[in-house]
């Protein structure tokens, strides 16, 4: 069974554009070979953290969605933590919203409730 998730990590401030893109891109492909589908990447940018993470006071804001069964997640993590590129991640699972409703309705209806 497929589930959807979101992980949002972090990179170092100092990398340089074309390093970005190779850990976007290392980070893509290890999912991807491990059977996650339907991968959207969003680099959201260099951003000022809220505290100091290993002394750094910016970060650059990659997000992930994809789908996949779960199984490709500790993996994931283990080569995100491994690496030196990479200062923070968290990954959530996402709710799947019911086919025909977009987000604003969803959210518009708990408000509701």
């Amino acid at each position: 069974m497929s589930n959807n998730y979101e992980m949002m990590y972090i990179l170092r401030p100092d990398l340089s554009e074309e390093k970005v893109r190779e850990a976007v891109g290392k980070y893509q492909s290890f999912i991807a070979d491990r059977g996650a589908e339907d991968i959207q990447i969003q680099n959201r940018g260099k951003r000022r953290l809220a505290y100091p993470i290993k002394k750094f006071l910016d970060g650059i804001y990659i997000q992930m969605n994809y789908q996949a069964d779960g199984t490709q997640i500790a993996p994931l993590e283990r080569a995100m933590r491994l690496g030196e590129e990479v200062i923070r991640y968290m990954t959530l699972k996402v709710k799947a919203q019911p086919e025909g409703v977009s987000e604003g309705e969803t959210e518009a209806a708990a408000e509701e409730e």
